[in-house]
């Protein structure tokens, strides 16, 4: 079967491996369908990822259908459509006891630590697998992941419909973040310094955009959030200026500033601006658990990936895919590699 493999930082093949041993027990294994790429493949690929090893196939977004089954799996068959989630935990350290296993201190992700799922079959047990609907095409339910990562940044802000929100990034997730929130009944503003990424944020629902290029950033909020600054601010573009910006001045007495990013820079951040607001200040990694309640939400059309998903390509694309994901942010949202 073909993979896609990143050999070393750069060096990216379509490559030849064996296909998976029969599944035995509570393994699945699954024929991929279709798998998006995310920023962090690109940044794996370019060696700009903190977390990743060498050599390592990518991907962890991705859906498929059962090929097969071992003899103790029941509830999937061959030939269901399936998700797959990302996340591999321990079960014994302090964050899987507290049931926040997105965060085990051993943590691993598909396509980051272990071989992900730009393979045309993977072997996976079936606790990692949540059953599609029949008529969710495979591009659209291949966003699934994406929009885990919103259901869990939403859960940590504990988001409401008397919010307002700032989501600093018009990139796939701060996209999928506007839609989770808007869900919810919250008021949604978006940041970025790309036009087009802003157009498609007004196109999928948020009631302000914000072109920092051309537009104060902190009095555009303070207009939107009736004179003080937004309950939540959601940091999902990495930039230290931003968060730096967002706990001094951006976020209101009480708020919160939920962190995505993960740039390895110190901030400076001055304590005080934290304890005379009461600040929370949060991490959100991952997804913890989510895929039933996204999964919901697909099937509900409650969210809508269509405007997500800009681009389709066979997956023997994969370098050209990661190069136009990687120099084209205007143009491209998220991009699908498909498998058949």
């Amino acid at each position: 079967m073909k993979v896609i493999e990143v050999l070393k930082p750069g060096q990216l093949t379509v490559g030849e491996r064996p296909m998976p041993a029969a599944p035995v027990g509570g393994e699945v294994v699954v024929k991929i369908k279709a798998a998006g790429i995310c920023g962090s493949d690109v940044h794996i690929f370019h060696g700009q990822n903190p977390f990743a090893t060498y050599p390592r196939i990518l991907g962890h977004e991705a859906v498929g259908e059962v090929y097969q089954a071992g003899a103790e799996v029941k509830d999937l068959k061959p030939g269901d459509r399936v998700a797959i989630d990302n996340v591999f935990s321990c079960g014994r350290c302090y964050a899987c006891r507290s049931n926040r296993h997105n965060v085990c201190r051993e943590v691993k992700v598909l396509g980051v630590h272990i071989d992900g799922v730009f393979q045309e079959y993977i072997k996976i047990t079936a606790d990692k697998l949540y059953k599609l609907p029949a008529d969710l095409p495979w591009e659209m339910a291949a966003t699934v992941e994406p929009y885990s990562i919103a259901a869990e940044a939403v859960d940590r802000a504990g988001v409401t419909k008397d919010d307002t929100v700032l989501v600093c990034g018009a990139g796939p997730i701060g996209l999928v973040i506007l839609q989770a929130s808007k869900r919810l009944g919250a008021r949604v503003a978006v940041m970025d310094i790309v036009a087009s990424r802003l157009e498609r944020a007004k196109a999928m629902g948020a009631d302000l955009t914000i072109n920092t290029r051309e537009t104060d950033l902190l009095e555009a909020v303070r207009e939107f959030a009736g004179g003080e600054g937004v309950n939540i601010v959601m940091e999902a573009t990495g930039n230290i200026g931003v968060l730096e910006l967002a706990v001094a001045k951006l976020v209101s007495q009480a708020g919160k500033v939920i962190v995505l990013g993960f740039p390895v820079e110190p901030a400076k951040i001055v304590p005080a601006d934290i304890m005379r607001r009461e600040l929370d200040i949060k991490g959100s990694r991952l997804n913890n658990k989510k895929f039933p309640e996204v999964i919901r939400w697909l099937a509900g059309k409650e969210v809508d990936p269509t405007g997500l998903v800009t681009h389709v390509l066979p997956f023997t694309d994969a370098a050209k895919a990661m190069e136009l994901f990687a120099n084209n942010p205007e143009e491209v949202c998220k991009i699908i590699l498909r498998f058949d």
